[in-house]
């Protein structure tokens, strides 16, 4: 990725959403040639000169300090994912080195993957660039059984954009669903500007699916910690899923996400239907895994 475009259009994007009224301004008079802040307004609000933010927002972070930093997080009203992607993308040299090597390739330990077949409802371990690293049988019966496909396609993103099926299972809520996703990987592009798969998978997606595009130009970013997902399933129908997004311990870029229905819910009864007629084939092939169950590349 590109430093100075992505903190340019980040800072662009971040401004373009207040008005001069709710940052409490006296709006200058004539026609604005564009929407939200001006950055002149921005610099006023953050107590830096015009010069110093047009500098920032055009890429020359050198040297910037974490106090100017604060000051311009408060001034767009960042949250706090926002505010750790804008000193990601303002600080990339002086938070941590260049990375000269490729990434080493990424492993799940065999005790996730017991606590995997124990978990009763839909989960899955995420990687990097949201690789999926390994499924339970019902992640695989919602979703799509994923260690059958090539290394390449074992990306939730590319699922999600790419395969009309991941389309119809969203049903109304794929926009939604698919514009958190991407904000999600803003996130990780912010930590993670070096990853040359990273941007292999962007390009990817921008060349092949107009949706993606229009919502990574959004440059929205997401912490996809918890929250409720909507699903039209082709074999039981709707359903509503929590899901939460947990850190796995001493895997660097590692998450266990799980899906669990309300109790009683008609959710619930739909997965313990699901349940049922999948448990029998997901025994079956769990009795011959794939020779790189316990390893992917990037």
């Amino acid at each position: 990725m590109d430093h100075s475009t992505e903190i340019r259009e980040f800072l662009r994007t971040r401004r373009a959403r207040i008005t001069p009224e709710e940052a409490g301004l006296t709006p200058h008079p004539g026609a604005r040639r564009v929407p939200g802040l001006r950055r002149e307004e921005v610099a006023q609000l953050a107590g830096v000169s015009v010069d110093y933010y047009v500098r920032l927002e055009r890429g020359r972070t050198q040297g910037v300090s974490r106090t100017v930093l604060e000051a311009v997080a408060r001034a767009l009203r960042l949250d706090d994912a926002e505010r750790s992607h804008l000193f990601d993308l303002a600080q990339p040299t002086a938070a941590r080195p260049r990375r000269k090597r490729p990434l080493s390739p990424q492993r799940v330990h065999p005790t996730l993957y017991q606590a995997l077949d124990a978990i009763s409802s839909p989960a899955m371990v995420l990687g990097r660039r949201m690789d999926v690293l390994a499924t339970n049988h019902l992640g695989t019966a919602l979703y799509t059984d994923f260690q059958t496909r090539p290394h390449a396609e074992r990306n939730f993103l590319r699922y999600l954009f790419l395969d009309e099926d991941a389309r119809t299972l969203y049903g109304d809520h794929w926009d939604k669903a698919a514009a958190e996703t991407v904000a999600t990987l803003h996130l990780y592009a912010g930590s993670h500007p070096d990853d040359p798969q990273l941007t292999e998978l962007i390009g990817e997606l921008s060349l092949h699916d107009k949706d993606f595009r229009r919502m990574w130009a959004d440059h929205d970013v997401l912490a996809h910690a918890t929250g409720t997902k909507h699903f039209h399933h082709p074999l039981v129908g709707d359903l509503a899923l929590n899901y939460v997004t947990l850190n796995v311990a001493g895997a660097p870029d590692q998450s266990l996400v799980i899906l669990t229905p309300e109790p009683t819910s008609p959710s619930a009864e739909a997965l313990s239907i699901l349940a049922s007629w999948t448990g029998t084939a997901a025994a079956a092939s769990a009795s011959a895994p794939a020779e790189d169950t316990h390893d992917r590349t990037g």
